[in-house]
């Protein structure tokens, strides 16, 4: 006799059934704390992440406390942010406010919608900052808190250190210790950016690799090992200085020292640089004139932070950058423009997808702010916001997101071959991933300088060389998810200078060189017997080095190639005379070495 099974047992067995044969939903991006490998930022699950998030500032001011609570809800702008597809929230503060929070008063609690902040009556800064953070995490939202300065104020600190006389570097460390112990258990605060824009490097601020009390990586390492040993889970993020070697960049951006001496933290893969960029109306950059083009700029952020990411060193997080709301500050096809910065900015980051950022600012009593002064939700330029929107990254609460795609494929079989006294040709097999373009580095000893970038085809000449000269070079591929490791290093000896078949000889001088610009000086000299007339000077040089004007002479630039014709009083040079007084200035990244071969009419002087 067969007994049939209770109606309990029977649904028992059908929810069984039902639930084994529900799919299970995939591992959201994003879970967790997140840490690092090669260049990339991965979640605690292993998917790869990309910070795409925004800068929301005034803890670190005189107000402290958050900008537009005075207008709106904290929660109604944390639900804006997330609803312009932003993850993450770089929130600066002062050393002053973690030690001696108080009740601020830049805070409304109605507006014309009814009441706000209700639940923010009475606290202190360091407990506002408790509830930002803890709303953002029920949305999903990441935050990066930035120690911005010592004491409250406006900017970074003006002497560009991280300490002050008031707060020593004992303080600092140990406001990081206590904020690391105090969101140890919320992974909504994912890192800590250590200090905001050290600079002032050969004024006795903050400097890279140079000892001392104010070695600025040395005490990034010092902080950032105090942190790990609180919350060993989370980021450290470390800005550059403003000069290195003489190269002269931004506040915090320059990263150029980390090729030398990296940061080295008690635990690996807890590292991301930092960089800070900014356009013309901010400063006026000599890599911003008349000959500024999308390629010229990314050189420049090639050379000082983005080749960290592109050579797989660590990951880069371009933790500032803005632009104004003018449709000329977003959009300009003009060189040297505001806008021509900012929409090749968003192309190169939009081109290199495993470099971090976080837009500076959301505040709308910023000239730069995404919202208006009443923080309504709508951002004031949609132009601008559509542009930041393109290359955002999310994910989401549920369900998952595409990871980006996988780090390319190395291309192979590199070879180098002189064609000249001054070029040398490459030629490599493609990477085996599509749709790629191709990175060119150079080092007389390694192949270690990024030269070119943007590359579509397989072949290189690479211009401007040293005669009797030999060059190592390798090439990596590039997509919108980063560089793949370097090829094969190959090799080759320039040949010997032509021999002299013309009556000139031309003396090229650096006249005043700082570091990335320089006034340059020529004289032609005709050792012939017939005057010259019409003359036409030609050169190349081997670096990124690009005129920006001229005086008793035109010039033009093509790539790497310089010609000057003359004026208009000066197109004759009699026999055995010299002319002088041709000028001009430049600007260059890395290093400025002189041209060696120069043409007058088309052929080479003595």
């Amino acid at each position: 006799m067969t007994t049939l099974p209770s109606r309990t047992t029977l649904w028992r067995t059908i929810l069984t059934l039902a639930l084994l044969a529900t799919p299970i939903a995939a591992t959201a991006q994003g879970n967790g704390y997140w840490h690092t490998s090669a260049n990339q930022v991965l979640d605690t699950n292993n998917l790869p992440v990309r910070i795409t998030g925004i800068n929301w500032y005034g803890f670190e001011t005189t107000r402290a406390v958050a900008g537009g609570l005075t207008s709106q809800d904290y929660k109604s702008i944390l639900q804006t942010i997330k609803t312009q597809g932003y993850n993450t929230v770089r929130i600066p503060f002062s050393n002053q406010m973690v030690e001696t929070p108080s009740v601020p008063s830049s805070i409304s609690f109605s507006n014309s919608t009814g009441p706000i902040n209700t639940d923010l009556q009475g606290l202190n800064s360091l407990q506002i900052l408790d509830h930002i953070i803890t709303y953002a995490g029920t949305l999903n939202l990441k935050v990066i808190l930035d120690n911005h300065r010592s004491e409250a104020g406006d900017s970074a600190e003006a002497s560009g250190l991280w300490f002050t006389g008031s707060y020593p570097e004992s303080a600092w460390i140990n406001d990081w210790t206590n904020l690391a112990t105090r969101y140890r258990n919320n992974p909504t605060v994912i890192g800590m950016d250590l200090r905001n824009e050290p600079h002032n490097a050969y004024s006795g601020g903050a400097c890279w690799d140079c000892g001392g009390a104010n070695d600025w990586h040395l005490a990034a390492q010092r902080a950032g090992n105090a942190v790990l040993a609180i919350n060993p889970s989370l980021l450290i993020f470390v800005e550059g200085v403003d000069a290195y070697n003489n190269d002269y960049y931004w506040w915090g951006g320059n990263l150029l020292g980390v090729q030398n001496s990296p940061v080295v933290l008690s635990l690996p893969n807890h590292l991301v640089y930092s960089a800070h960029d900014y356009g013309p109306s901010t400063y006026q950059q000599n890599w911003f004139n008349g000959s500024t083009t999308a390629a010229s700029l990314n050189t420049v952020w090639n050379t000082h932070w983005g080749y960290v990411s592109q050579t797989n060193i660590a990951p880069v997080w371009l933790g500032e950058f803005g632009t104004g709301n003018n449709p000329t500050d977003v959009q300009n096809s003009t060189p040297g423009s505001e806008g021509q910065w900012f929409q090749s900015l968003v192309q190169y980051l939009a081109s290199n997808n495993s470099i971090h950022w976080t837009y500076w600012a959301l505040n709308g009593e910023d000239a730069y702010g995404l919202l208006d002064s009443n923080y309504d939700p709508t951002p004031v330029n949609a132009v601008k916001q559509q542009s930041l929107a393109s290359i955002q990254f999310q994910f989401g609460s549920g369900g998952t997101t595409t990871p980006p795609p996988a780090t390319p494929a190395a291309p192979t079989g590199l070879t180098a071959s002189a064609a000249s006294a001054s070029q040398i040709n490459l030629a490599w097999q493609p990477s085996t991933t599509a749709g790629v373009t191709y990175n060119i580095y150079r080092g007389t000893a390694s192949a270690s300088t990024l030269i070119a970038s943007g590359i579509t085809s397989t072949t290189y000449q690479a211009t401007g060389l040293n005669a009797s000269t030999t060059y190592s070079f390798a090439v990596s591929a590039a997509s919108s998810s980063g560089a793949s490791a370097l090829s094969n290093t190959a090799s080759a000896t320039t040949t010997a200078p032509p021999p002299s078949t013309s009556a000139c000889h031309v003396t090229y001088t650096d006249q005043n060189d700082w570091g990335v610009g320089f006034t340059g000086a020529l004289a032609i000299s005709n050792t012939g017997n017939t005057p010259i007339s019409a003359w036409t000077i030609t050169w190349a040089y081997s670096g990124n080095q690009l005129l920006n004007q001229s005086w008793n002479g035109n010039y033009t630039q093509n790539g790497h190639t310089v010609t000057i014709t003359n004026a208009s009083w000066n197109g004759t040079i009699a026999a055995g005379t010299t002319l002088s007084g041709i000028g001009f200035n430049a600007s260059y990244s890395g290093t400025n070495l002189n041209p060696v071969t120069f043409y007058l009419n088309g052929t080479a002087c003595n």
